[in-house]
């Protein structure tokens, strides 16, 4: 049986990160490996396959490992095979080295544009001893990554039984969600293999609440009201940040990571932990949650709205023209939010390295009008401040009630299991080692965790 991990026991694993001093360089190149991979995903699928975050996940654990190799700060996420010449190694040339294998591996056809940020970076082959030895030890990281991941499952398949409707069962709305009839979204990413998480069933949201319990009418009465297209409560600032955190969390929450890394300068190995760790909790969070997804498969408020006369409970009055804020509802079951556990699990690192206390601010210039590919629309304003990485993570998590998309226990279950993904990985990989007896090769050692969650 798989060892449950709580929360407290979570915060407890957590140690302390070293101190962000002065060091020889910043981590100004991990960010804009970052930037350059991302931008390539975009282009290719918009972040509607696991591609792009995939390959950032595994570019990102092969530079933090090959600059753990170089000088042992962290735990390293697989040991790469010993190189003599490892502590004399460049690191720059290590990172860079490592990122640009694992990208040109993933995206054979931008060799162009992967080549110029590696002469960017390393201005060519260089002649030194470190230099060299640096891309030898990224060549091997990469590689120990690429290999470890290979059969992971990233684009697979998985068969969806539709059920026949009922009250609370998922149902097929292919107009509303303009996907041809039959589709359903996202059920190969329920068992597709995680970075960092033992499984993909590693935590198991509790379940929604009955279909005529006072919780779920209230949450019905509010997504409702709040969440339909032209609402008489929703103020203006909901219309706001309903729309604003539309963007998916591949681009707004990598953005994000990237101006604090450059307005704070962290160095290279702070950074490089930094961004290895978020994308594989980003990965590991759509895959979890796509398992709950899936294995509750729960309606969306559009259907539960338009078909409340037949789902039992007294206190839901049916509106067969109902219709949410932005006129779109995506091909999959509603419980737990993905946007709410993504966010979490992503603001939850962030904070593990910049302190959540930290007031900030986020800017999205624009997001889909609609559904993917409809669309953009320019966000007036274009930035939110918040006084914590926890509190923007629940805005955003409740900013799928008044978009009329998910109901208050869908976000809320959504926030509360992407913070606990995100203590996971923080209190169980890439951890600090102590300053004195440490070994270049200590894998990371990852617990058990449980399907059930307490």
């Amino acid at each position: 049986m798989r060892r449950v991990l709580t929360l407290s026991t979570a915060f407890l694993l957590l140690g302390a990160l070293p101190p962000a001093g002065a060091t020889e360089r910043t981590g100004e190149v991990v960010a804009a490996w970052n930037d350059t991979v991302l931008s390539l995903a975009r282009e290719e699928d918009g972040f509607l396959t696991l591609k792009g975050l995939r390959t950032a996940a595994m570019g990102h654990l092969a530079m933090h490992d090959a600059l753990n190799h170089v000088d042992a700060r962290f735990e390293t996420y697989l040991p790469v095979e010993t190189l003599d010449s490892a502590p004399q190694a460049d690191p720059l040339a290590a990172a860079v080295q490592a990122g640009y294998d694992v990208a040109l591996d993933q995206y054979p056809d931008r060799a162009e544009t992967l080549g110029a940020f590696r002469e960017r970076w390393l201005g060519g082959e260089a002649d030194d001893a470190a230099r060299a030895s640096g891309v030898e030890l990224g060549h091997a990281a990469a590689r120990a990554v690429l290999g470890a991941r290979r059969g992971d499952g990233w684009n697979g398949e998985a068969e969806y039984r539709w059920h026949p409707m009922g009250p609370g069962v998922y149902a097929e709305f292919n107009e509303h969600s303009n996907t041809p009839e039959g589709f359903v979204f996202g059920a190969g990413w329920a068992v597709a293999r995680p970075f960092l998480l033992p499984a993909a069933d590693a935590f198991r949201s509790p379940p929604p609440p009955a279909i005529d319990s006072p919780e779920y009418t209230a949450a019905f009465a509010e997504v409702k009201e709040v969440g339909r297209h032209e609402s008489a409560t929703r103020t203006a600032d909901q219309t706001h940040l309903a729309m604003w955190w539309k963007d998916f969390a591949e681009n707004s929450h990598n953005r994000l990571a990237r101006s604090l890394v450059a307005s704070d300068g962290l160095e290279l190995w702070r950074t490089a932990r930094l961004f290895a760790l978020l994308e594989t909790a980003l990965y590991d969070s759509y895959v979890n949650v796509f398992y709950n997804k899936f294995f509750y498969n729960h309606w969306r408020p559009f259907t539960a709205i338009r078909w409340a006369d037949k789902d039992g409970n007294p206190d839901t009055e049916v509106d067969a023209g109902w219709n949410n804020l932005h006129h779109h509802t995506y091909a999959f079951p509603s419980y737990p939010s993905a946007h709410g556990t993504v966010c979490a699990a992503a603001m939850t690192v962030i904070a593990d390295t910049f302190g959540d206390d930290r007031p900030f601010t986020m800017e999205t210039r624009e997001v889909d009008g609609a559904g993917p590919m409809s669309e953009k629309i320019r966000m007036e304003p274009s930035t939110r401040s918040f006084p914590s990485f926890a509190d923007a993570a629940m805005e955003c998590a409740l900013s799928r009630v008044y978009l009329g998309i998910h109901f208050r226990y869908d976000s809320v279950a959504g926030n509360r299991l992407g913070r606990l993904i995100g203590l996971y990985e923080l209190a169980t990989s890439l951890r600090p080692l102590p300053e004195e007896g440490s070994t270049a090769n200590a894998p990371s050692t990852r617990p058990a965790a449980s399907p059930g969650m307490p």
